[in-house]
């Protein structure tokens, strides 16, 4: 049993003036773990008050300083690499598989800020006037719990590379990742009070962090429910805000692909993380006179999907993260048969074997119309919907036709015809023919996805205010 009951402020690990005990559970089999003492206003109010008082002297580093910074945090994560991704495993059932990409994943935002850094000009001559892009300020970090490290990685590099200082409020259902994390980053030698890590519930360190005068920029990645909260609070204050929110990623099949590749792709695709994955491609849209054939080779492809433990590196889906999070994919697997879908495989409960945890038997749905909820609603479980179009015109239609804009995905054997497609959808991120991320190209939702891009020079850009200086 592990009590986590230190925070990290200004350069050192400290006690909490929260009391609360939060139970951390393992989502394989539902016993208790450990806790974690979270934090609470007065903590939040303490790290906001020193990231505050480093930025006064952070904010005046040179590319150089910063580089240097970037490769101690890179060179402090990389020694860590394998503990990163056995403790996701470990404290919410992410599979093995996912969570040594999402290691990476982090490792290459680090790499990625610090390669837009080099090459990064923070004084323009734009007409006859001088741009310089200063530092925001002091930035607000709230990350969500499924690849909680990663986020915290990549947001925080680029911070530093654009000379912020940062109070980060990880998911509290992540305390032993982040544990795993601050105590990296405290070993990368980074300047006293530049980052800041408060454990603590959304509803108290995160509200304290939206409210508080002396933070400029809140960059949030989580439900499209709690990021409008976000919004609606940093308004008073005028903060900036980037907010990565939910999707609904369409992936369209197009009736020139090689559906023996595309369609196991596509339920790679739509189960990654589990399916607790924003990007996740649940919507799947296919010509109408392929229908029999996409079942037939669903189902041969499900049928050899293993379910269960996440340590097993031969594992493609392991439990959802908590019991709510079980629950609320089970209403909607009895929502979809309610709706009229016809479920293809899957259904409700748990796989023969696995009652103990939060497993969820990979479903699909066939025969889905794009007004059910099971399409329009991020489920955040491995439930694919799929969808026929019969035209290439009515299949960006319904790919659009949502009020989400986060991801789309595109298989096709003709390139060019893929990427006209591709510029017709309304997505912060298409991906063609592959299951794939660039950590320098921007990344952000149309619509209620979000506001803003993370990554390289348009992620780094959100980070700074431009000024005009003329004459």
């Amino acid at each position: 049993m592990k009590t986590i009951d230190k925070i990290y402020i200004n350069g050192e690990f400290v006690t909490p003036h929260g009391t609360e005990r939060f139970s951390l559970i393992n989502p394989t089999n539902n016993t208790l773990t450990g806790h974690v003492i979270l934090g609470d206003e007065e903590d939040t109010r303490k790290a906001i008050a020193a990231a505050k008082e480093a930025f006064k002297t952070f904010s005046k580093t040179t590319k150089e300083q910063r580089i240097t910074y970037l490769q101690q945090m890179y060179e402090a994560v990389l020694k860590r690499k394998d503990d990163l991704t056995n403790i996701m495993v470990e404290e919410y059932g992410g599979p093995l598989q996912f969570s040594a990409a999402s290691s990476g994943n982090a490792l290459n935002g680090i790499l990625s800020a610090i390669e837009t850094l080099k090459h990064f000009d923070f004084i323009r001559k734009v007409g006859s006037s001088k741009v310089i892009l200063d530092s925001l300020g002091v930035v607000g970090i709230i990350t969500p719990w499924n690849a909680s490290n990663g986020f915290i990685c990549t947001k925080l590099a680029t911070a530093i590379a654009a000379g912020c200082t940062a109070v980060i409020k990880p998911s509290e259902m992540s305390a032993m990742q982040t544990q795993l994390i601050t105590e990296c980053l405290h070993e990368a030698g980074l300047p006293r009070g530049v980052f800041n890590i408060v454990n603590g519930r959304g509803e108290v360190v995160g509200v304290e962090i939206t409210r508080h005068p002396d933070i400029a920029k809140i960059s949030f990645t989580g439900s499209t429910l709690v990021g409008k909260t976000i919004a609606r609070g940093a308004v008073d204050t005028m903060k900036r805000v980037t907010l990565e929110l939910g999707g609904k990623s369409p992936n369209i099949i197009l009736n020139d692909a090689d559906f023996n590749v595309a369609i196991p792709q596509a339920v790679t695709a739509g189960y990654m993380n589990s399916g607790q994955a924003c990007i996740a491609a649940t919507r799947l849209l296919v010509p109408e006179e392929k229908l029999d054939e996409v079942k037939k080779l669903i189902v041969a492809t499900i049928e050899k999907i293993q379910v269960g433990d996440p340590h097993n590196a031969a594992t493609n889906i392991g439990p959802m993260v908590n019991k709510k999070q079980y629950d609320r994919v089970q209403q909607y697997i009895r929502l979809g048969i309610e709706e009229g879908a016809e479920l293809l495989i899957g259904g409700e409960g748990q796989p023969a074997g696995l009652e103990a945890g939060n497993f969820v038997k990979p479903t699909v749905f066939a025969n889905v119309t794009n007004n059910m909820r099971i399409a329009r609603e991020e489920i955040f479980g491995p439930v694919i919907s799929i969808i026929t179009y019969r035209t290439e015109a009515e299949a960006i239609e319904i790919a659009n036709d949502t009020v989400y804009g986060l991801a789309a995905y595109i298989s096709s054997s003709n390139t060019e015809r893929a990427n006209r497609v591709a510029a017709q959808i309304s997505a912060g991120r298409v991906v063609i023919n592959e299951l794939s991320h660039d950590p320098l190209a921007p990344f952000g939702g149309f619509k209620q996805s979000g506001i803003g891009r993370e990554f390289g020079e348009y992620g780094l850009e959100e980070y700074l205010e431009p000024k005009a200086i003329l004459g």
